[in-house]
């Protein structure tokens, strides 16, 4: 009778950490997929605001918002990023150095760091 006892405990406790497990993979998922949009938005105001030099504002911004979410978000951006630099870095050619800037911009930005340390002067301040 105990054994059985034990066994239903047993199960419940697993239960309930196998419920615990599937929340924090959906906040995860969720968290990841926000980010995404967040790296997504602040894409499309770098290409709205068009501005000389403020490419890696919107890097570290669009990092910073996205890692704010939370760990799934931290790890969309860091996938975003990283895609985007390897895709620039043997496609468009724009060579190793501007790659290591953005980097460094998509790390600050996801490390907390605040955008505003790479934004140009005159930028618009609806960005």
């Amino acid at each position: 009778m105990r054994l059985c006892i034990s066994l239903v405990l047993f199960s419940f406790v697993l239960c309930a950490s196998a419920d615990m497990l599937l929340v924090q993979s959906g906040r995860f998922l969720l968290d990841a997929a926000k980010g995404a949009a967040d790296m997504y938005r602040a894409y499309r105001d770098m290409r709205e605001a068009n501005y000389k030099g403020a490419d890696k504002y919107f890097h570290a911004r669009g990092n910073y918002e996205a890692a704010r979410r939370g760990p799934g978000g931290a790890w969309a951006a860091k996938v975003i990023s990283d895609a985007r630099e390897k895709w620039q870095s043997d496609v468009s050619g724009r060579g190793a150095e501007d790659t290591r800037a953005d980097q460094e911009a998509n790390e600050w930005g996801r490390n907390g760091g605040d955008p505003n340390r790479y934004r140009p002067a005159g930028l618009p301040s609806k960005y």
